[in-house]
C-alpha cells in the first residue's frame, strides 16, 4: 500500500513546501545581489529564533519520511536514506535561491542545514519504522478502523486541525470566503467593463447572532466527525474517532489563539457560544453513531452547507482581521498563505470527496 501511495504524497507535500516557501508570489525582481550571498553568510544569522529553527526541521520530516519510504518500498534500501536527504536538501536550495527575487522573502544557509536535516530525520525514521515493521502494522491498524477506503477522505481528516491553526474568525469557522473574494474581485477589475458583470449584494453582511455562532460552531465540529464516520463502520472505533477529533480540534484552536492573540488568550475563543455549540456538537456526535454510511454522507453535505451559509452571510471581525497582521508579517510569514488557503478550502474539498463518493452509489453499511 505505502509502495503506491507514497510518490504522490511526496510530490503533494512538495509542492506545499514550494507554496510556503515563495509565498506571496508577488513582487518578483533581479535586486542587484548575488543569488548565492546566502550561502556565505555567517552562520548563525542575526535575526534566527528557536521558532525558525524547529519549523525549518520540522517542515521538511515529512517529506523526507515520504521519499525514504517510496525508495524502500520500490527496492531501493541501501539508498533510500541518502535518496531522500539530497532530495530534501535539492528542494531548499532551490527555495532559498528563488527567495533572492522575493523582496519579502529572506533566504539563509541556516534554512537550508536545517531543512536537509529535517529530511534526514524523516529518512531515518521511515528507514527505521519500516525495519522494527511498525509500518506493517500501522497498515493493518488502519484496514481494520478504516476497511480498503481511499486515501483522500484520510488526508482530509489530517488536514483539519492545520486547517485551524489559521485563526478562523469564529471557532471551527472555516470556509468564510465571500467576504474576501467580494473584495479581491472588486480590486482586480476595477476600471474595467467587467464590475458591470459583478452581482451586487442586496443588503450589507450583519454579524452573527449568538444563537447563529453556537450554530456554527456545532456544525463545524461535526463536519470531521461526519467525514470519519463516513470511513468507520464500528460504533465504538466512531466514538473514539468523535472523542479525538474533538480533543485535537480543541487543541489545535487553542494553539491558532496563543499564536496569534498571545499566550495569556490561548482559551479567550472559549465563549458562552462556543462551549454550547462543542456540548451540542458533542451530543449529536453521540446519537449519530448507529447511522450507515450513506447517510453520514448526505447528513455531511448538508453539516456543510448549512454552515458555509450562515458563515458567508457574516462579516469579518475587524479585530480579527487586525490580528491577522502577525501572520503576514515576521516569523508566520512562511505559514501564513498555506495555512489560510487551508481554512479557506477544507470544507469545499471535503464538499467534493462526498459529492464524489455519493455518486460511485456505494452499498450503506
Amino acid at each position: 500500500m505505502f509502495k503506491t501511495s507514497a510518490w504522490p504524497l511526496a510530490l503533494l507535500y512538495t509542492l506545499l513546501i514550494v507554496f510556503a516557501s515563495l509565498f506571496p508570489f508577488e513582487g518578483w525582481r533581479v535586486q542587484g545581489i548575488s543569488p548565492w550571498v546566502f550561502a556565505t553568510a555567517p552562520l548563525p544569522p542575526p535575526y534566527w529564533t528557536w521558532f525558525d529553527v524547529n519549523t525549518n526541521i520540522i517542515g521538511y520530516v515529512p517529506l523526507g519520511f515520504l521519499l525514504a519510504l517510496g525508495g524502500v518500498r520500490s527496492g531501493m534500501r541501501a539508498w533510500a536514506i541518502l535518496w531522500a536527504t539530497l532530495c530534501g536538501a535539492v528542494l531548499s536550495l532551490s527555495m532559498e535561491f528563488l527567495q533572492i527575487y522575493l523582496p519579502r522573502r529572506v533566504p539563509s544557509n541556516m534554512d537550508f542545514v536545517l531543512n536537509a536535516a529535517g529530511a534526514l530525520v524523516g529518512a531515518v525514521l521511515a528507514a527505521g519504522l519500516e525495519w522494527l515493521g511498525l509500518l506493517e502494522r500501522w497498515s493493518v491498524f488502519r484496514e481494520r478502523w478504516f476497511g480498503h477506503q481511499p486515501h483522500g477522505g484520510l488526508v482530509l481528516i489530517g488536514l483539519w486541525p492545520l486547517a485551524l491553526l489559521f485563526p478562523p474568525a469564529l471557532p471551527f469557522g472555516l470556509g468564510q470566503v465571500l467576504e474576501r473574494l467580494d473584495t479581491t474581485l472588486d480590486e482586480w477589475l476595477e476600471g474595467t467593463p467587467f464590475m458591470d458583470w459583478l452581482p451586487l449584494r442586496e443588503a450589507p453582511l450583519v454579524p452573527l447572532m449568538p444563537s447563529a455562532e453556537m450554530l456554527c460552531v456545532m456544525l463545524g465540529l461535526l463536519a470531521p466527525c461526519l467525514l470519519g464516520y463516513l470511513l468507520i463502520v464500528h460504533r465504538g472505533r466512531r466514538a473514539v474517532f468523535a472523542l479525538l477529533t474533538g480533543v485535537a480540534g480543541v487543541a489545535a484552536t487553542a494553539l491558532s489563539s496563543a499564536m496569534a492573540y498571545g499566550p495569556v488568550h490561548a482559551w479567550a475563543w472559549l465563549t458562552l457560544p462556543t462551549q454550547a455549540g462543542m456540548v451540542a456538537a458533542a451530543l449529536f456526535a453521540v446519537c449519530l453513531l448507529p447511522i450507515g454510511r450513506r447517510w453520514c454522507a448526505v447528513l455531511l453535505l448538508l453539516v456543510l452547507m448549512w454552515q458555509l451559509n450562515w458563515l458567508n452571510q457574516a462579516p469579518l471581525n475587524p479585530y480579527f482581521a487586525d490580528t491577522l497582521q502577525s501572520w503576514e508579517q515576521g516569523r508566520f510569514m512562511r505559514f501564513y498563505g498555506l495555512g489560510q488557503w487551508l481554512g479557506w478550502l477544507w470544507p469545499y474539498a471535503v464538499l467534493a470527496y462526498v459529492a464524489l463518493r455519493l455518486s460511485q452509489r456505494q452499498g450503506d453499511s
